[in-house]
């Protein structure tokens, strides 16, 4: 779906919920083949039975990919992200778990090397079947001003 919400269109406070995303053991091996990170905390059920959290918990980056990923079912032809901030691993995440991400846009600042543009940061809550936040990251977006001499 395609919206276009410029820079003066976007609220503080305002912001979705995704739908949900069940992480199962495919997710691990592929994450792990794609990223070559196959650390036994990912993949040793063995090694991790005897951890404080009895099993194999997701790559983080898996739950941050996954977590940005639910929410890009809106395009914004005049937004581009710039970046993530703020990144955390909050609690982890074991297969089985379903997760789904809140937004929340929590700043809006002027674009220091575009006049036509401003900063938008949205808050990413990444949550868990228990409403648990598991992964918190800012997005921001750099989005154009609908009058462009602002």
């Amino acid at each position: 779906m395609e919206i276009t919400t410029f820079f003066e269109d976007y609220e503080i406070g305002s912001g979705r919920m995704s739908y949900g995303r069940t992480i199962t053991e495919t997710d691990f091996v592929v994450h792990a083949g794609h990223t070559g990170d196959f650390f036994p905390h990912h993949m040793d059920a063995e090694f991790m039975k005897a951890s404080e959290f009895g099993g194999r918990i997701a790559h983080g980056t898996m739950v941050f990919s996954i977590g940005v990923g639910l929410t890009a079912n809106i395009i914004n032809p005049v937004a581009f992200s710039y970046g993530y901030d703020r990144l955390r691993f909050v609690r982890p995440v074991f297969i089985g778990d379903t997760i789904r991400t809140k937004t929340t846009i929590i700043a809006k600042e002027d674009d220091p090397k575009r006049a036509d543009a401003g900063r938008v940061f949205e808050r990413c809550e990444v949550l868990n079947q228990k409403d648990e936040v598991v992964l918190v990251a800012d997005h921001i977006y750099v989005v154009e001003r609908r009058d462009k001499a602002a």
